[in-house]
Parts: structure tokens; C-alpha cells; sequence
């Protein structure tokens, strides 16, 4: 049996609103507004323990070192890690923010992931995204290969790539622009890699306020490196128009799942092609093209209600249910769309609503949290058992947030050599609970 696993992100302790991601609405409508980072994992925390509850594998990923000191010196500040964090708030405070951010909780972005029936070797497939496009996610892919490593270790069922080269003519932002169909996931699917201009073809459009972080050469590399081939991959423009409305990512405007594609009816250049295309390739599989049109949720209160960046996920049952959150509930279009979505002749048949909203104010949903990985019964089995949810690690995690994080936290703050010292600690013992090792660079 193959289960497609959620590994979500656990919000790190320097969790804070500094209005890094031009282009995220969210995100800068909440910069320099203090945050909660013990709220926020707890919230995180308890979305994996819903999705274990219904009876999905979920998973944890250990969050990035915060703040980078390396980085910092690497940019010339000098000294004892005190005298390096007062001169980069004194000097540069946006640097300084920069080191510290807590991003990576947002594990659609950590990697592109493609199952072993869609590759050549018939291995997992993992490719770090490089994220050149926002420096404060661009110094995370190197660690993230290394938790990536750790958790999924054997090389007997999984292959682990590098991330691309750091140019923005090969902007990756991983498994945000990037889904997955397929009749079952046990089964060669279709990889559909959307992406918001090419590097070298002029003549295709592009935004014109906001950047299109993903460019369609480091999806076809990210394909290549895969072993992927023409038959099970789709390489889609998104519309730059709706890049322009503040939708940065795809999986903000479409998410899929199995023969599942929910989609707003804007989301990319040309939809009618891109449906064929999905069908041309899929001819044995019973699809569900699910469009809302602007008419029943306007494209601003979809990217307000993250309504597509729900998680869509298969039961037990075989139905669908979306993991939605409770902002959906409170926008009226949204809320009375998702009232009437269980009742239509589709697979999605349940909604359930989640408090994520720490991170909805710093511009991530449901799906921005969690990487998906579909593993067979030998690649699960060969997975690091000490990162999968049970009601026992649940417990220690919420105890291990209780000791650990600050229940608020300022910019000011981050100037605090106690923050750092706080951090490290909390991480340390993180590595020991999900058996990691050393990944972190004071560590090694």
C-alpha cells in the first residue's frame, strides 16, 4: 500500500512578522507586528495531529537554525555572537531580520519531491528548492538537504539531488509550484510543474508588478534530475496576471490530488489547453476538474482565505476532504462555496477547519506547511520512524514548545544574544527527539 505523507514544517522558535516577501500580501499587510511563536507552532503542531487523527501518515520536519550566524559574519559582521547580532540590528537591521527568519516552516518550498512509480530508477526523487529569489530563503536549501538526508536515509529507495544553481534564470521554489495526479499513488502520475516566466524565452508573459519566482528552465531541470520523461510531466504557465494580484506561489490559486485538480478559474494563462493537455496524458483516468469562477469567489477574497492552498487529501473512506483554514469560514463567498463544494458530484466530500493563523498573518496556509511524499510500504518502512506522528511525539513536542519558545516576540528582540542561545538549545534537543544527528552548523 502507498500512502501519500504530509511532513509539515514545526514553526521555529524566532518565529516573527518582518514583512520579508515582496510579492506575499500577507506578509507585508503583518510586517514589524509582534508575533507569537509558541501560538505558532502549537497551532502547526495541532494541524499534524488532526491530519494523524483522520487517519493520514503525517510527518515532522525540524525547522533551519535562526538565526544564521554564519550568514552574518559571511556579510562582515565580526565578534562574539553578541557583538555580531548588536551591529547587524545597528548596521542593517533588514539583514538582521533576514538571518532570523523562521520561513522555512513552509515546507512546500523545502524541496520538489516526485515518487518512485513516476521515476526511472524507481526511486524517491527529492530536489532542495534553491529560492533565489527572496535572499531570507535563499541560505536555507543547504540544510534542508541534510534533515532531508536524515529523514529519508537509505539509498536503496531514495535519491537526493542538490539544490539548482543560485541564479535566478533557475528560480526554484519547490513543491509550491508543483502537483501531482494520478489514478493512485501507487501508480505513474502526471507531474504538473507550473511556473511564472522563462528565463530565456522573451516573448512568453510575465508580471509586471510582482516577481514570478519560478522559472520553467528550473522545472525542467528539477524533471531532468528526476528521470522524469515527456509522458508523465506538464509544464504549465502560470497567469501572470494573478502573479500581479499577490498569487506568489501556484499552489496559492491550485492544489491537486489524485484525479483531483481545484483550481480558480484565473489561475494560469491558458486553462483550456492546459485541461486538454491533462487529459491527453491521463486517457485511462477518471478526472474531476473542479473551477471556481471569479463569479462565485472573486479572485481577492481566494487569495485572502487561501482557499486553494487548503490541503486536499484522500481518507480512508476513498473520499476527499480539504483542510481548510478558518479564515475560509469567515470570508462570506468563500464560506458559502464550501457549504454547497461536499454536495457536488465530486470526490471531495468533507471540509474540516484549522486554526493556522499565525502563519496565515506571515503569508502561509495549510498547504504552504506541509511537503507531500507518497512512500510505498518499503520506502515508509525505510523512513526515519522518530520523524512520524504518533500521540507520543505530539506529547514531547508540545512539552518540548512549553520549555522552549517565547510567547511573544518583537524585531527589537532579535538583537538579544539570549534569543540565540534559546534557539540553539531548543534545536539541539529537537535533533536528539527525531534522531536527526548534527544537521545544524553549531552542531558540527
Amino acid at each position: 500500500m502507498t500512502h501519500e505523507v504530509n511532513f509539515d514544517g514545526l514553526v521555529g522558535p524566532t518565529h516573527n512578522y518582518a514583512g520579508l516577501s515582496y510579492g506575499n500580501v500577507a506578509s507585508h499587510q503583518h510586517a514589524h507586528v509582534h508575533s507569537n511563536p509558541k501560538q505558532a507552532a502549537k497551532q502547526g503542531l495541532q494541524k499534524m495531529h488532526r491530519l494523524s487523527e483522520l487517519g493520514l501518515v503525517q510527518g515532522v520536519l525540524a525547522p533551519q537554525e535562526r538565526p544564521d550566524m554564519a550568514t552574518l559574519r559571511q556579510l562582515g559582521f565580526s565578534g562574539n555572537d553578541a557583538q555580531v547580532l548588536e551591529k547587524a540590528y545597528r548596521d542593517s537591521p533588514a539583514l538582521l531580520a533576514a538571518c532570523y527568519s523562521a520561513s522555512s516552516m513552509w515546507t512546500a518550498n523545502a524541496a520538489t519531491v516526485s515518487p518512485s512509480a513516476d521515476t526511472q530508477d524507481g526511486r524517491v526523487h527529492f530536489t532542495p528548492a534553491n529560492l533565489v529569489n527572496k535572499f531570507h530563503r535563499a541560505i536555507e536549501h543547504e540544510v534542508t538537504g541534510r534533515i532531508l538526508r536524515r529523514v529519508f536515509p537509505d539509498e536503496t529507495y531514495f535519491c537526493h539531488h542538490s539544490a539548482l544553481p543560485s541564479h535566478e534564470a533557475l528560480g526554484d521554489e519547490g513543491a509550491a509550484n508543483h502537483t501531482r495526479l494520478c489514478a493512485r499513488y501507487d501508480r505513474p502520475g502526471l507531474e504538473l510543474f507550473v511556473y511564472g516566466r522563462s528565463a530565456f524565452d522573451s516573448s512568453q508573459a510575465a508580471p509586471k508588478r510582482y516577481p514570478a519566482r519560478q522559472t520553467l528552465e528550473g522545472s525542467q531541470a528539477v524533471a531532468r534530475l528526476h528521470g522524469l520523461n515527456e509522458s508523465n510531466t506538464l509544464f504549465i504557465a502560470q497567469n501572470p496576471a494573478v502573479i500581479d494580484q499577490g498569487v506568489f506561489h501556484n499552489d496559492v490559486i491550485a492544489v491537486g490530488n489524485q484525479n483531483v485538480l481545484f483550481y480558480h478559474q484565473s489561475a494560469f494563462l491558458d486553462t483550456q489547453s492546459v485541461l486538454q493537455q491533462i487529459r491527453q496524458k491521463m486517457p485511462d483516468t477518471q478526472l474531476h476538474f473542479i473551477e471556481v469562477a471569479p463569479n462565485q469567489v472573486p479572485l481577492s477574497d481566494a487569495i485572502r482565505s487561501y482557499l486553494f492552498n487548503t490541503q486536499l487529501v484522500t481518507l480512508k473512506s476513498g473520499h476527499m476532504a480539504l483542510i481548510a483554514p478558518t479564515e475560509c469560514a469567515e470570508i462570506s463567498s468563500v464560506n458559502a462555496y464550501l457549504e454547497q463544494l461536499p454536495s457536488l458530484n465530486t470526490p471531495i466530500k468533507e471540509v474540516h477547519y484549522i486554526d493556522v493563523k499565525q502563519s496565515m498573518q506571515n503569508g502561509g496556509g495549510p498547504a504552504c506547511l506541509r511537503l507531500r511524499v507518497a512512500l510505498n510500504k518499503a520506502e515508509l518502512a525505510a523512513t526515519n520512524p522518530a520523524c512520524l506522528m504518533s500521540q507520543t511525539l505530539f506529547n514531547r513536542l508540545n512539552r518540548w514548545i512549553d520549555q522552549h519558545y517565547r510567547d511573544r516576540l518583537t524585531l527589537n528582540d532579535l538583537r538579544d544574544p539570549a534569543l540565540l542561545q534559546e534557539s540553539r538549545t531548543a534545536l539541539d534537543e529537537l535533533t536528539q527527539i527525531l534522531q536527526l544527528g548534527g544537521v545544524y552548523p553549531f552542531q558540527r
